[in-house]
C-alpha cells in the first residue's frame, strides 16, 4: 500500500485533510505530519524523513507545501511523488517578513484569537465564507494550534529558503493545485512552480480560495489519487 504523508498549513490540524483521509483511507496508508513545536522548516522536514523507512508520496498545503518541498530536496530518494497545494516556491519578501513579525507581536498581546473574522477572507472564497460549518472548522483548527505554535510556525515561514532552485533537480511526479480566488498564494505562484518542475501537472480551481482541500474536497482527492497513480505506473 502506498504511503501518503499530508502536511497541514499554518494554524491547521489534520482536519484540513479530513475529507481526503475519509475518501482515500482504505486505498492508501495515510499519515498526517505533526509540524507543531518547531520553528524551522528544515527541522520539520527532517522529523518527517527520519520516521520513514521506505519511499512515500508527500503533499502539503501552504506552509505544508514549504515543508513538502524541503522533504523532497533533502531526501529525493524517498519521495516518490510530490503534491503542492495552495503554496509557493518563493521565500518571503522583507515586507512580508515584517508583516509576519507584527502578527507575532500582536498574538502575544492579550488573548490569542487564532483566525479572526478579519482574516477569514484571506483563507476562504466569498462563497465558502457563507458556509458556517466550514468557517467554524477553520476557527477551531486555529484555536487548537494556539498562540505558541502560531509563533513557531510564523518564525519557520519567515526564515524559509527560496525553494525554486531545488525544483530543477526534482525527478518525481508533481501535482500542483491552487484556487483562483486564493489571496495568500495566488495562482501566479503555482504557475511559476509548474514551470520549474520537469514532470508537473497544474490544476487551477475556479471559485476556490486558499484552503482548497476543505473548499474543494473532491477535486483535491482526485488530484491526490492521480498523483499516486502517476507514481505507481
Amino acid at each position: 500500500m502506498t504511503k501518503l504523508i499530508l502536511v497541514p498549513g499554518l494554524l491547521c490540524t489534520k482536519q484540513l485533510f479530513a475529507n481526503q483521509i475519509k475518501a482515500l483511507g482504505e486505498e492508501l496508508d495515510i499519515e498526517v505530519a505533526n509540524i507543531t513545536g518547531q520553528n524551522n522548516i528544515t527541522a520539520m522536514a527532517e522529523k518527517i524523513i527520519l520516521k520513514q523507512d521506505s519511499s512515500f508520496v508527500i503533499c502539503g498545503l501552504s506552509m505544508g507545501g514549504y515543508v513538502a518541498q524541503m522533504v523532497a530536496h533533502l531526501a529525493p530518494e524517498k519521495v516518490s511523488g510530490l503534491g503542492l497545494l495552495s503554496t509557493s516556491g518563493r521565500a518571503d519578501t522583507q515586507e512580508r517578513k515584517k508583516q509576519r513579525e507584527a502578527l507575532i507581536q500582536l498574538s502575544k498581546i492579550g488573548k490569542f484569537k487564532g483566525v479572526t473574522p478579519r482574516l477569514l477572507p484571506h483563507l476562504l472564497s466569498p462563497k465558502a465564507l457563507k458556509n458556517e460549518t466550514l468557517v467554524q472548522e477553520v476557527m477551531d483548527m486555529a484555536a487548537e494550534i494556539g498562540q505558541v505554535n502560531f509563533t513557531l510556525q510564523q518564525e519557520a515561514i519567515i526564515n524559509r529558503p527560496d525553494f525554486r532552485p531545488f525544483a530543477a533537480s526534482a525527478n518525481m511526479p508533481v501535482e500542483i493545485l491552487c484556487g483562483d480566488q486564493d489571496q495568500l498564494t495566488p495562482p501566479s505562484l503555482s504557475k511559476e512552480l509548474d514551470s520549474l518542475f520537469y514532470d508537473s501537472k497544474l490544476t487551477l480551481l475556479p471559485g476556490i480560495g486558499h484552503l482548497s482541500s476543505m473548499e474543494a474536497p473532491d477535486e483535491v482527492t482526485h488530484i491526490l489519487r492521480r498523483l499516486v497513480t502517476r507514481v505507481t505506473l
